[in-house]
Parts: structure tokens; C-alpha cells; sequence
């Protein structure tokens, strides 16, 4: 596996400061970021991935880029459902992808998974280079989604799929109340006893509310000229997997 980075990173001089705020966040919790989303998520986040996956339908030999892949477990798997096909994985958090590298060794896919250090904005990939193009919980932390989405579309291959899985909002009551509640101030306190960060995990109730929901987000797609866009809610509408075709 290689481990780059690209001239088109968020480190450096001119970056906004949103980049630079989330960068922090995820460098700051690399290493407890695994054990922290098994214990907000009540580990239902393996769960949607695996819904994600069945409705891929990857096939052998499919290749794939993974946006904000964090510490891969979706590249992994993304592999390994490819079976022979080479997946890239791309993040702007070195330690991130440090925890990432290690759990693509463990799993001997060193020789099919590939990872970048760079910013999901400004994709060093050229057109049309991907069967599927995903990114997991990322699309809520950049500074403009819709750059994000239409990068992925120019990267994957006419008939290509844009993946999205993403936190949402609950609609119904008197789930949404439950929910809310949870996120706003239970999940700060569990990231300050289990992980030694507060202000990290008040952010991630912050980054959602400004976070088009599902319906809005499908609409997004649709402009961005994406196919036969649809959206499912996870979990009581918790999480929302969005899939688009690129036109052929």
C-alpha cells in the first residue's frame, strides 16, 4: 500500500477555516476514533455499511475511491468485495490514515488499497477512473458538499455510482425528541469520560444541523446531474444512504 501526500492537502497556508477546525478534530481523535463510533453509534454504523454495500452490488474486479475514508474500514471492504479490484483511499488526517494503513496490513490488502493524503474538495484523480466513488460520514465536515459530490461524479466512469452514507435527522416524534436529546448532550459527555475530548464531540451535533437532511440531500444530487438518485433512511432516519449514477 502506498501512503502520499498530494499537493492538494489541507495543511499549509490559505486554508478556510472550517478545513482546519475538523482537521484538528480528527487528528486529535485517530486513535480513539474506531472505539468512539461502536459506542455513539451502538455499533449500528457496521450495519449501514453493510446495507450500503448489498445495494452497490460491487462486482469482481470493481474499483472504487473512498472519500474521507478515515481509518478504512470502508476501503477494506470495498476490497474485499472487489476481490480483485484496487481501491484508493483518500484523507486530509495523516493520523487518521496511520490507524488506517495499520488495519490494511492486518488484512494483507496492502497490495489493493492505496492511500492519499488530500482534500476530497480537489480530487487528484483523473476523469472517469472509478467504478464507484464512496465517502462515509465525511460529507457534512467539508466546506462545500457539492464541490465534493461533483468531484466525485468527474472520477468515476460513465454508469459509475456516487455513494453517500451520512448521518441524518429523525423526522418522527417522539423519536426525533429521543434523538436529539442523545446527540446534544449525552454523546459530548460520552466523547469527555471515553475518549478525553469534550469540545470535539459537541461539534459533531453542530456539524449536523447544518447538514441538509435526506430529502434535501437527494434533491443536491439530482442537480449535480446525478442518475436514478435514491436515498434510504437508516435506523429511524438516524443515517441516510444516498446512491447516483453517473450518466453514461
Amino acid at each position: 500500500m502506498t501512503m502520499e501526500k498530494t499537493t492538494a492537502s489541507v495543511q499549509g497556508d490559505g486554508v478556510k477555516p472550517k478545513e482546519q477546525f475538523v482537521h484538528s478534530v480528527f487528528e486529535s481523535i485517530a486513535s480513539n476514533y474506531d472505539v468512539m463510533n461502536d459506542i455513539i453509534s451502538f455499533r449500528r454504523h457496521k450495519s449501514w455499511r453493510k446495507f450500503a454495500m448489498k445495494k452497490m452490488a460491487m462486482r469482481r474486479g470493481d474499483t472504487a475511491v473512498d472519500l474521507c475514508c478515515g481509518t478504512c474500514d470502508w476501503s477494506i471492504a470495498l476490497a474485499e468485495k472487489s476481490e480483485t479490484g484496487s481501491v484508493m483511499g483518500l484523507d486530509f488526517s495523516a493520523g487518521m490514515l496511520a490507524v488506517g494503513q495499520r488495519k490494511v496490513e492486518e488484512r494483507g490488502l496492502q497490495d489493493r488499497i492505496s492511500l492519499v493524503e488530500g482534500n476530497a474538495m480537489e480530487l487528484p484523480f483523473g476523469d472517469n477512473s472509478f467504478d464507484y466513488a464512496t465517502i462515509g460520514f465525511g460529507l457534512r465536515n467539508v466546506p462545500d458538499p457539492v464541490q465534493v459530490l461533483k468531484e466525485m461524479q468527474r472520477v468515476v466512469k460513465p454508469g459509475g455510482m456516487v455513494v453517500c452514507l451520512e448521518l441524518s435527522k429523525p423526522m418522527k416524534q417522539p423519536f426525533k425528541g429521543v434523538y436529539y436529546f442523545y446527540f446534544r448532550r449525552i454523546l459530548p459527555l460520552m466523547g469527555k469520560l471515553f475518549a478525553k475530548r469534550y469540545e470535539q464531540y459537541r461539534w459533531l451535533p453542530e456539524s449536523l444541523a447544518l447538514f441538509p437532511d435526506r430529502e434535501q440531500l437527494a434533491a443536491i444530487f439530482r442537480e449535480t446531474g446525478l442518475n436514478k438518485v435514491e436515498s434510504f433512511p437508516l435506523t429511524g432516519g438516524i443515517a441516510a444512504l444516498h446512491i447516483g449514477l453517473k450518466e453514461k
